[in-house]
């Protein structure tokens, strides 16, 4: 929280000057550089866990690149049948939010102009703004593509200043050198952070300190806890509790009782307890891509294709960031928004598009049954080192052939571009037939 109390510290968000405590804050202005870009806290100085949020990333990269658009509501997302990646802030004023359907995106706002995800572009840029992240400390945890949590705890040698300091030189550098603005969330702890970073956005700085940690929560709804999804935010509402302050006056015991293991959460979090440390190379769980079709597909020879697209895509990614996967998923949604997962274990790890394609082929084959899909993605977990994937196999002989077609196939690409060389199953008109909105998204999407 930001608003100014007794002997609190206040930094100047744009020269970075700490001002005297007795200096005006609202509506004032930094004497020293005149900005109104103020920051109080009475923890500012010793607050060193951070979560730092781009503001609507897809979107205001989309901007930034074609400056015709800044002023215009922007939605990145598939075609009608798709969902909406990111929206930007002016058309966030019209209803438009992330994840929702792109039928209901522009009929809330049909002004709107729509462009397609460009995954490749936002890893560039993501990758960018993690370096220059890197550069204050290598304590990192990645959520998503344009989001982290940062510990900042014994820089102040290193920086010569408090870390809410180090933060703001560190987003004003990041919208300087990438054209990409952030907001930062400042506590004691993870949850709070990232608490912190949702209350003042865009290009928006709160803290949340220890001391009012309880009963800055107790007014805010059950949703703020992590965890706390659409079935258990209904069970919990049955149960009357509404509040975060409804759970703080409740014993642990009985909410692990009532709720599992989750419920241990519930009271922890509840009272600003959170004891999970940043982990910088925490890896990713899973890697997949998904479609979704502009028109409801039931037949599997027009399923086929696409999904040869998809496998292609997984495993161009898979081999771009040196991983392989074990266990191989299959992700269907049907007309009626009923989602169906389904996986095998391969023998071994694979990277090869070839072996996900037969092994997704083989989970698609089952469930089609006259029901009709409005989108399919295929994935991998059980990540594992590429070191000691798709080794050959007695039992399938051919392997070894496809494995060289496909790494030939790779060289192609590589030299001549994606595009130089496809397999007959994949040809483009084979799949663009379907009218599909091809989404990639990253291992942990994430979009604010």
């Amino acid at each position: 929280m930001t608003e100014q109390a007794p002997d609190s510290p206040i930094l100047c968000r744009d020269c970075f000057a700490w001002l005297p405590e007795t200096a005006t804050h609202g509506d004032a202005r930094c004497p020293k550089c005149g900005s109104p870009r103020m920051v109080s806290h009475p923890e500012l100085r010793a607050l060193a866990i951070a979560h730092i949020d781009c503001d609507a990333f897809y979107a205001t990269v989309e901007k930034r690149d074609n400056p015709e658009l800044r002023s215009k509501p922007v939605i990145v997302g598939g075609g009608r049948r798709g969902v909406v990646s990111a929206a930007c802030y002016v058309a966030r004023t019209y209803g438009v939010r992330s994840a929702m359907p792109m039928f209901k995106a522009l009929k809330a706002c049909p002004g709107a102009v729509v462009i397609k995800p460009d995954m490749q572009k936002y890893s560039r840029v993501g990758k960018q703004i993690r370096e220059l992240m890197l550069s204050v400390t290598p304590m990192i945890e990645p959520i998503s593509i344009d989001e982290a949590f940062l510990d900042l705890t014994g820089t102040e040698r290193l920086h010569h200043a408090p870390p809410s300091e180090t933060l703001c030189r560190l987003v004003a550098r990041i919208e300087a050198e990438t054209g990409i603005t952030a907001s930062i969330g400042l506590s004691y702890n993870k949850f709070l952070a990232k608490v912190a970073s949702d209350l003042d956005k865009p290009r928006g700085f709160a803290a949340i300190g220890q001391e009012e940690a309880t009963a800055f929560l107790k007014n805010r709804p059950v949703t703020t806890i992590w965890g706390v999804g659409k079935s258990l935010h209904e069970k919990l509402r049955s149960d009357g509790i509404e509040t975060v302050g409804h759970l703080q006056g409740m014993e642990e015991a009985a909410l692990i009782r009532r709720y599992g293991g989750i419920g241990m959460r519930l009271a922890r979090f509840s009272h600003g307890r959170d004891d999970r440390k940043i982990e910088p190379r925490s890896p990713a769980k899973s890697v997949s891509c998904e479609t979704t079709f502009a028109n409801d597909i039931s037949k599997l020879d027009a399923l086929d294709p696409i999904l040869w697209r998809l496998c292609e895509e997984l495993s161009t990614r898979l081999k771009t960031k040196a991983l392989s996967g074990k266990t191989i998923v299959l992700k269907l949604k049907t007309s009626d928004f009923k989602g169906i997962t389904r996986q095998v274990h391969h023998h071994g790890s694979t990277q090869m598009a070839d072996t996900l394609y037969r092994a997704g082929k083989h989970l698609l084959e089952r469930e089609i049954d006259g029901r009709k899909f409005r989108l399919m993605g295929i994935g991998v977990s059980d990540l594992a080192d590429p070191d000691g994937a798709d080794l050959p196999d007695l039992a399938d002989p051919e392997m070894e052939h496809r494995l060289k077609v496909e790494h030939a196939m790779d060289a192609v690409r590589a030299k001549l571009g994606a595009k130089a060389i496809e397999k007959g199953r994949g040809f483009k008109k084979a799949v663009e037939k379907q009218g599909i909105s091809a989404r990639i998204p990253e291992e942990n999407d994430g979009e604010s």
